[in-house]
């Protein structure tokens, strides 16, 4: 989520504001979705997938207009909303954990942004460096775990 805020500010102008925005109430809208019971397909590795992906954008400063960044965060956003909302009918106060989680992404969404107005200077430098190494990587060491199953399925 950090790596939205980033590539929003990289985008620049709008795209700061539309682009964390676009991704909380669309984690919101998968939240009640997956909540609700409503399917989608191969959550986690979507979500895999999609922090790979916002990493190598982040990595490789790709610029896009404002409504293109939100909607390929959205996607992500959706995708890691379902799987929030998959565990909130085991919760015993649904609001407060809601709540809690679109506040954190908040929050990192901002931390995001912050470090991508610093990349100018010798600790933006740093943090870019961070974020090339570390940003798609994290999320590739798990894909193959969960597209393996897909491909070998034993009956």
């Amino acid at each position: 989520m950090v790596a939205v805020g980033f590539w929003a500010s990289t985008v620049g102008g709008k795209a700061r504001r539309i682009v964390p925005s676009a991704f909380v109430w669309l984690m919101a809208v998968g939240g009640v979705m997956g909540s609700t019971g409503v399917p989608l397909p191969m959550v986690e590795t979507s979500t895999a997938l999609a922090v790979a992906v916002l990493g190598l954008l982040v990595a490789f400063e790709v610029k896009v207009p404002a409504h293109v960044a939100a909607a390929v965060v959205g996607v992500s956003a959706l995708f890691h909303g379902h799987a929030q909302g998959i565990e909130l009918p085991a919760m015993a106060y649904a609001g407060g954990y809601v709540a809690g989680f679109l506040a954190a992404t908040t929050a990192l969404h901002a931390v995001g942004i912050g470090l991508a107005s610093l990349r100018f200077g010798k600790a933006g430098h740093a943090a870019m460096r961070m974020a090339r190494s570390g940003g798609s990587a994290c999320r590739l060491n798990h894909i193959p775990g969960r597209l393996l199953p897909i491909f070998f399925v034993e009956n």
